[in-house]
């Protein structure tokens, strides 16, 4: 608390990213909803932030007037558990999406805590399907199909990939507009990002024109340690404007959200890490307008 109070907001702000504070604005209210926006939250490296970013953040465009759908595309089924979406047998997943063709993505979605906010979950099934998409024709569109009859019902459509660059995470991208990368404010974090910037960009040349990154987020971030604050210089060196302002530091509130299965800005509404996924919310609305 100290140390948090050595800085007002403005102040936070310029510290971590070096760049003037500024105000997002508020969104315009929707008359309706849709087409979505669809989001692949990406990054091979595990542990940076993929499922926490995407639960707040979704939490937080539904906050702002927004129809959002989340889907687990991790065989760990983090972001199900995260939002208290236990599993069961009978339970359509995106893996039945996938390959049964009668599966539909209506029955697979669960409506979760915060209105305005539906799931579509995953469970460890989802681990075979690398091997089965080799086989699949169209194989890097095999998704889309799946979210092709919701994608008018939505405004943001928010895919959590798992730690990989494989050919679900390659799905994930060829039905996106855009690619939000959270990262780890750490050499090894800073080291991958050229990898997975390069598939970005070979999967924009040849499967999705569309496809762009939308931002590079800057999650877990530790103002007392000189080498985070010299990776934060680093990345805002090479990938500038590409780098949200918004920028999450490290808090215990994360782990507790996992463990009440619910996001920050219904557990800790008033938490400095609900205050920075509202305005990485305002962000990313401001970017994808």
């Amino acid at each position: 608390m100290a140390d948090e109070a050595l800085f007002d907001a403005a102040d936070q702000k310029t510290f971590l990213t070096g760049r003037p504070w500024r105000e997002f604005a508020q969104p315009k209210e929707l008359d309706k909803h849709g087409p979505a926006t669809v989001i692949s939250m990406v990054n091979q490296k595990g542990g940076v932030g993929k499922t926490t970013s995407t639960i707040n953040l979704g939490a937080c465009l539904a906050e702002q007037g927004r129809k959002v759908l989340l889907v687990d595309l991790d065989p760990q089924g983090a972001l199900s558990a995260g939002l208290g979406v236990a599993a069961s047998e009978d339970q359509v997943t995106v893996y039945d999406l996938l390959f049964d063709t009668t599966a539909s993505i209506h029955a697979a979605i669960n409506p979760t805590n915060v209105s305005g906010l539906d799931l579509v979950p995953a469970n460890i099934d989802l681990s075979a399907a690398e091997i089965q998409l080799v086989n699949e024709v169209g194989r890097e569109h095999t998704l889309a199909r799946a979210l092709r009859p919701v994608r008018g019902e939505y405004d943001f459509i928010i895919l959590d990939c798992g730690p990989s660059l494989g050919l679900l995470t390659v799905n994930a991208l060829a039905c996106s507009h855009g690619v939000i990368i959270p990262m780890e404010c750490e050499y090894f974090s800073l080291r991958g990002l050229a990898l997975l910037t390069n598939t970005v960009e070979k999967v924009r040349d040849r499967i999705n024109f569309d496809l762009d990154i939308v931002g590079i987020l800057v999650t877990m971030f530790d103002r007392r340690t000189t080498h985070a604050r010299e990776v934060m210089e680093r990345v805002v060196e090479v990938f500038g404007d590409r780098v949200f302002d918004t920028v999450i530091t490290r808090t215990v509130r994360f782990p507790e959200t996992s463990v009440a299965g619910e996001p920050i800005i219904t557990w800790a509404p008033n938490s400095q890490g609900a205050k920075q996924y509202r305005d990485l919310a305002l962000e990313v609305l401001e970017r994808t307008s």
